[in-house]
C-alpha cells in the first residue's frame, strides 16, 4: 500500500466503500450504523477542504497577483479564462443536445414511472421551484452586483461567497503592485510564506483521502433509495453518463492538441482531484486539491491557477451544463411537452447564463434546471412533476458531474497558462506523488 500512488488508495477505498455499504443494507442495522459511525469520518474530511479554502484563495491569487509586476498580464489572464469558460460551456450543452434528441431516453419512462416518482418526490421538487422562483425575482445584473462583498469578514465566513472573496483578493493584490515594492515587500513575503503553509495542509489532508472516500461511498450506497428507480430511469442516467465521458475525453484531445500535454498525463495529474471531486460532488470542497494537483503536478504557474482554478470552482460547470441539456430535454420528451428547434436553442442560451447568475445559489443544479425548464414553456404541473422525476437519481449523477465540472477548470487552466506563457515542468515536491516523506 505505501508505494501505490495517491489515486489508486482512493480508488481502493471507493470500492471497499462499495462493498460495506452493500453489506451494511443486508442487515436492518446496518444503514443507521453507517450513518452514525462510518459517514461523520467522510463529513470532517469534507470539512476539511472546506477550511482551507478560502485561506487558499486568498494566498494563492495575492500572491500570484503580486508574482506577475504587470497588470496587463492578469488582465490577459482573466480575459482568456473567462472567454474559454464561455466556449467550454457551450460544447458541453452542443453535446447533452445532440446526445439526447439521438437517444430520445424520454420514450422509455412509462406513466406508472411517472406516477411513482411523483409520490415519492413532490415534496423535494417544490423546495426548489420555489428556489428557483426566488433567483428570478433578482435583476439581470445581480450576479454582478452580489460579487461586490459589503463586509470583507462575513463573505470570508461562508464559501458560497467565494466571488466576493476572489474580487476583494483581486482589488488588494492589484492596489499591492501599485505600491513601492519595498513598502509591499512584508506582504508578499508573509503571503508567499502563507501560500507554502497552506499548500501543505493540502498534502497532510490528502493523506486521510482514501479512508474519507470509503465512508462517503459507503454512506451512499447504504442510503441509496429504492433501485428500481435507477432501473426505470436508466436510459436517461446513461445518456448523461456517456455525454459526460465524451467531454472528459474530449479535454484530454484539447489539452494534446493546444499544449502539448499527453492525455495520459493530464489524466493522471487530475485524477485524485477528480476522485474528491466524485466522492464529494462539490467543486469548492475539492478545490484545494485541484489547485495542488494542477499547480504541482501538472506544472501551471501559480499566478494562472490562483485566478482560473476558484473562479472556474464558482461559475464554469461544464459538466452540470451538459445535465441541464440532457435532463431538460428528458423531462419534456416523457411528458409529452413537443420542443421546438427554437426551444433547444433556448436551452443553449438560458443554460449558458444560468451556470454563471446562479453558481451562488444552494444545490445550483436542479434550480438552474428549473429556470431552464420554464424558459421553453414547461406548465407549473408538468414542472414539479419533472423536477421529482430527475430528483429521484440526482445525486450519483451530480457525483459523475462534478468529476467534469472540476476536471474542465483544470483544463482551462492549462489552456490559459500555455497562451501566456505560464506553463513550466512540475516544481520538485517535499513529498513526492504518494505523499509519504
Amino acid at each position: 500500500m505505501k508505494n501505490l500512488a495517491l489515486h489508486w488508495k482512493i480508488l481502493i477505498g471507493m470500492a471497499l466503500g462499495v462493498v460495506f455499504g452493500i453489506l451494511a443494507t443486508m442487515v436492518s442495522w446496518g444503514p443507521e450504523f453507517v450513518k452514525n459511525w462510518i459517514k461523520p469520518f467522510g463529513t470532517i474530511f469534507i470539512s476539511l477542504l472546506k477550511l482551507i479554502a478560502i485561506p487558499l484563495i486568498i494566498a494563492s491569487l495575492i500572491k500570484g497577483i503580486s508574482d506577475l509586476q504587470d497588470i496587463a498580464k492578469f488582465r490577459k489572464i482573466g480575459g482568456r479564462t473567462i472567454i474559454t469558460y464561455i466556449i467550454t460551456t457551450l460544447m458541453a450543452i452542443a453535446i447533452g443536445l445532440l446526445l439526447v434528441n439521438m437517444v430520445n431516453p424520454g420514450s422509455n419512462v412509462s406513466a406508472e414511472t411517472i406516477t411513482k416518482l411523483t409520490d415519492g418526490y413532490s415534496s423535494n421538487a417544490a423546495d426548489y421551484i420555489d428556489k428557483a422562483s426566488k433567483a428570478k425575482e433578482a435583476g439581470p445584473l445581480q450576479f454582478i452586483e452580489d460579487m461586490v462583498p459589503q463586509n470583507i469578514f462575513e463573505a470570508m465566513a461562508n464559501n458560497r461567497n467565494m466571488l466576493q472573496v476572489i474580487f476583494f483578493v483581486i482589488f488588494f493584490g492589484i492596489c499591492l503592485l501599485l505600491i513601492k515594492p519595498e513598502q509591499s515587500k512584508p506582504i508578499r513575503d508573509f503571503i508567499g510564506s502563507l501560500n507554502e503553509v497552506i499548500m501543505k495542509m493540502v498534502d497532510l489532508i490528502m493523506l486521510y483521502a482514501p479512508f474519507a472516500v470509503f465512508a462517503l461511498i459507503a454512506a451512499l450506497i447504504a442510503g441509496t433509495a429504492d433501485p428500481d428507480i435507477f432501473v426505470a430511469l436508466a436510459y436517461y442516467a446513461l445518456t448523461l453518463v456517456a455525454g459526460l465521458i465524451i467531454l472528459i475525453l474530449l479535454y484530454g484531445i484539447i489539452v494534446k492538441f493546444m499544449t502539448g500535454i499527453g492525455p495520459k498525463t493530464f489524466y493522471n495529474g487530475i485524477s485524485p482531484a477528480q476522485l474528491v471531486a466524485f466522492s464529494t460532488s462539490s467543486s469548492a470542497a475539492t478545490l484545494p486539491v485541484t489547485m495542488e494537483r494542477v499547480e504541482e503536478h501538472l506544472g501551471v504557474d501559480s499566478e494562472v491557477t490562483s485566478f482560473v482554478c476558484p473562479v472556474g470552482a464558482t461559475v464554469n460547470m461544464d459538466g452540470t451544463s451538459l445535465y441541464q441539456a440532457v435532463a431538460a430535454v428528458f423531462i419534456c420528451q416523457a411528458l409529452g411537452h413537443d420542443l421546438s428547434i427554437a426551444d433547444q436553442f433556448t436551452i443553449v442560451i438560458t443554460a449558458t447564463l444560468a451556470s454563471i447568475g446562479s453558481a451562488a445559489v444552494p444545490s445550483a443544479g436542479i434550480v438552474m434546471l428549473v429556470m431552464v425548464l420554464e424558459s421553453v414553456g414547461l406548465p407549473a404541473d408538468k414542472l414539479a412533476v419533472g423536477i421529482a422525476m430527475i430528483f429521484a437519481v440526482d445525486r450519483p449523477l451530480d457525483m459523475c458531474r462534478t468529476v467534469v465540472n472540476v476536471t474542465g477548470d483544470a483544463m482551462v487552466a492549462l489552456l490559459v497558462g500555455k497562451s501566456v506563457g505560464a506553463i513550466s515542468p512540475p516544481k520538485p515536491k517535499q513529498w513526492d506523488d504518494n505523499y509519504q516523506t
